[in-house]
């Protein structure tokens, strides 16, 4: 069993309890579940940067990345930077987030967040749009392309906007549809964790140009981003970049200034 299996494995016992704890009910009667949303594919088309930074404080594949720092400082510091949007991960076993994490950055910024989880089932979006989150990411290595469309369908129906992202030209074939807002090609192979913005690049011209194109994993320059423009991509998502650093706000800025000069 890989370790995307093991994830999804263990989402779906989650997904059992939590439902108990909090009714659907609960989740929509949150203040804020009624809040407008901010689209994140409309802050990538007009972004110069396109930067989507990310919150993450471990992973499978690094262990540790960074415990010490508050989501709250970590999202200021992206929103000055100049970012357009944050990436935050609440899966709790395998990355150290939580929904909380989302409510303590939906608190400190205005700019679009992106829940970063593994989506199997409607409830996470109806936790998604009650824990302030603008958009909502679905893998589709985990997911038939009829769940594909019954969750991109009712996302949009609360308001989300949907990444979908791919791995293989095989994924992005069975995931193409009018429900999805941006197509994310991730350049880490989930099996083997290897990565390769190559990845990207391949599947460029295959992506509609009606999506919003976003490379995502391992990006740790600014070449790579200028190459990246290149084949169409308007999107970029960078997390251990700026997570493995003190200040991933001060980082981002400094990124971002040298992608504008």
């Amino acid at each position: 069993m890989n370790i995307l299996d093991k994830i999804i494995a263990d989402k779906h016992k989650e997904l059992l309890l939590k439902k108990l704890v909090v009714p659907v009910s609960q989740l929509e009667n949150s203040a804020l579940f009624k809040r407008e949303t901010i689209s994140l594919a409309n802050a990538l088309r007009e972004s110069k940067s396109g930067i989507i930074a990310e919150h993450k404080r471990r992973s499978p594949s690094k262990s540790i990345i960074n415990q010490s720092l508050n989501i709250e400082d970590v999202a200021r510091g992206y929103e000055h930077a100049g970012v357009s949007g944050i990436s935050v991960l609440t899966d709790g076993k395998y990355f150290g987030g939580s929904l909380d994490d989302l409510l303590y950055a939906r608190a400190a910024v205005k700019m679009p967040i992106l829940r970063k989880e593994f989506i199997i089932d409607e409830y996470q979006l109806l936790e998604a749009k009650a824990h302030g989150a603008d958009v909502i990411l679905l893998i589709a290595a985990v997911l038939e392309r009829e769940q594909i469309k019954q969750l991109s369908e009712f996302a949009k129906n609360l308001g989300l906007d949907v990444l979908l992202e791919v791995h293989n030209e095989e994924e992005l074939k069975k995931s193409i549809m009018p429900s999805l807002d941006m197509l994310g090609v991730n350049n880490r192979n989930l099996k083997t964790f290897e990565v390769s913005t190559q990845i990207s690049k391949d599947l460029s011209e295959k992506i509609p140009d009606d999506f919003v194109k976003v490379s995502e994993s391992g990006i740790s320059s600014v070449e790579a981003i200028k190459e990246l423009k290149q084949y169409g991509y308007e999107g970029f998502l960078i997390g251990e970049n700026f997570m493995k650093t003190n200040n991933p706000g001060e980082n981002a800025k400094k990124f971002i200034e040298e992608l504008s000069s």
